[in-house]
């Protein structure tokens, strides 16, 4: 289907084409029409299959169609994380780009009181859309920064990473003070039964969209070491000396595993950066700028970018631990072989996660080739079926914690959108280069007065 073929607003449908943006994605295509019609919607789908338009796109076009409050919160779309959130903000300027009087604000933590101040003149005003963190948002509510009580829309994007992070009684929290007739829409890449449960008390007879959990893309070179945890840093080594180290991600599940892999990087002379939920957003900011720039060759991560971010052009994904969830494994070394290009993931498995890899193997229906330890090594364990062991935590198992990391203090390169500003959205006012550029359009699409629904909000900052 084209978005041509959607009741999309003409508006939405200008940006979308200057976008470049043609046929909609199986999602988008099947939850777009009922969020239209006002329908609650459960969709169930992998990152990477284009949630945040299925969504954004239908939410825009009501709001621009007007009969919505001018000074109230309209919508409220949460996200696990600060990353992902900034993301959503990001789509929503595209998306926006042509409507006129449409306001947005994104609301996360770990910044200075400036911008909180920033966030509260924002709310107060009566942004139409919030893109906020739960504990963020939690804050500003017992604050009483912002009045829920006119929101239409209500969003949970990733909605089972935020009840893997905690967030369950968070989103409840904030469910209860929205009206009784919000739309509600749930996007989650896995169904467990926490979130059928959680679907139950916040959907309203909703339309249910789900698309199988698809395998790894083809392209991806699946590989792995059966190894020793003392072995892990020398068979990376040995990887490095092979090839090309541009643009490569490890991810641990553990935030002090991460500062200790980055340490050692830092000591082989290794272009590192390291990317976990200790670093303030100034610091995060920096180290994504330097990875999608090129200024940095290796992130080592925690799963904070394993869901939900775009990072184009990573060449390799290095699983220095097993994830214990075979979701989590498809979204790390999903971060690869995008854009119909190749991409190679490699995953390091010690004895203790020989069972977790397994149900991996279970999972994808094929045995992942295992790669011969480098020589000088030494012999690994030998890879046989395991009973489920007693978990004591994901990444680095037994490995001691070993103080703090190294912060790397930048300036952070945040774009405007990530300014925590009410951005305003106008074809006349808008005059940054990233604007899409205006094009001959499909279907004869002309400049033409848009409705001013909203007078727009002064930005003092």
């Amino acid at each position: 289907m084209h978005f041509d073929e959607t009741d999309l607003n003409d508006n939405v449908l200008d940006a979308l084409w200057d976008m470049h943006f043609d046929i909609c994605t199986p999602i988008q295509e099947r939850c777009i029409p009922p969020i239209l019609e006002g329908k609650d919607v459960m969709g169930i789908a992998q990152t990477g299959t284009g949630k945040t338009a299925a969504y954004l796109l239908p939410i825009l076009s009501k709001l621009d169609d007007g009969g919505y409050p001018q000074d109230a919160v309209n919508c409220i779309v949460m996200s696990p994380t600060r990353e992902l959130a900034q993301q959503i903000d990001q789509a929503m300027q595209g998306f926006s780009y042509y409507l006129s009087g449409v306001s947005s604000v994104a609301v996360y933590g770990g910044n200075d009181g400036n911008r909180y101040d920033q966030e509260v003149k924002s709310l107060k005003l009566g942004a139409d859309v919030v893109i906020a963190t739960p504990g963020r948002l939690i804050s500003h509510l017992q604050m009483g920064n912002i009045d829920m009580s006119r929101v239409s829309f209500f969003v949970l994007d990733e909605a089972d990473r935020m009840l893997d992070m905690g967030f369950s009684d968070d989103i409840l929290t904030i469910a209860k003070g929205l009206p009784g007739n919000c739309q509600t829409i749930m996007f989650s890449a896995t169904m467990p039964k926490k979130i059928e449960d959680l679907a139950k008390t916040l959907l309203k007879n909703p339309e249910v969209v789900k698309l199988a959990v698809s395998k790894p893309a083809e392209r991806i070179q699946q590989s792995a070491y059966v190894c020793y945890e003392p072995q892990k840093l020398g068979i990376i080594r040995d990887i490095f000396k092979k090839g090309d180290l541009k643009r490569v991600i490890i991810f641990s599940g553990k935030k002090s595993k991460v500062k200790e892999i980055n340490r050692a990087f830092i000591r082989m002379h290794i272009n590192s950066g390291e990317m976990h939920s200790d670093l303030t957003q100034a610091e995060r900011d920096e180290i994504m700028f330097k990875f999608k720039s090129g200024q940095i060759d290796v992130l080592v991560a925690t799963d904070i970018v394993a869901r939900g971010i775009d990072i184009d052009d990573v060449s390799m994904v290095i699983n220095y631990d097993v994830p214990h969830d075979v979701e989590d494994y498809v979204h790390r070394i999903g971060r690869t072989a995008r854009a119909d290009k190749a991409g190679v993931a490699i995953t390091l498995v010690c004895e203790e996660d020989m069972y977790y890899f397994q149900q991996i193997e279970k999972f994808l229906e094929k045995t992942i080739v295992k790669n011969p330890l480098p020589k000088g090594l030494g012999d690994g364990p030998e890879y046989k079926l395991v009973g489920k062991p007693n978990t004591h935590g994901r990444g680095g198992h037994g490995q001691q914690r070993r103080g703090h990391g190294q912060n790397v203090k930048g300036k952070g390169h945040s774009r405007s959108t990530d300014s925590g500003r009410t951005h305003k959205h106008s074809r006349n006012d808008q005059k940054k280069t990233t604007a899409p550029v205006a094009v001959s359009k499909k279907h004869a699409r002309h400049n033409r007065p848009v409705p001013n629904r909203k007078t727009p909000q002064a930005d003092k900052s």
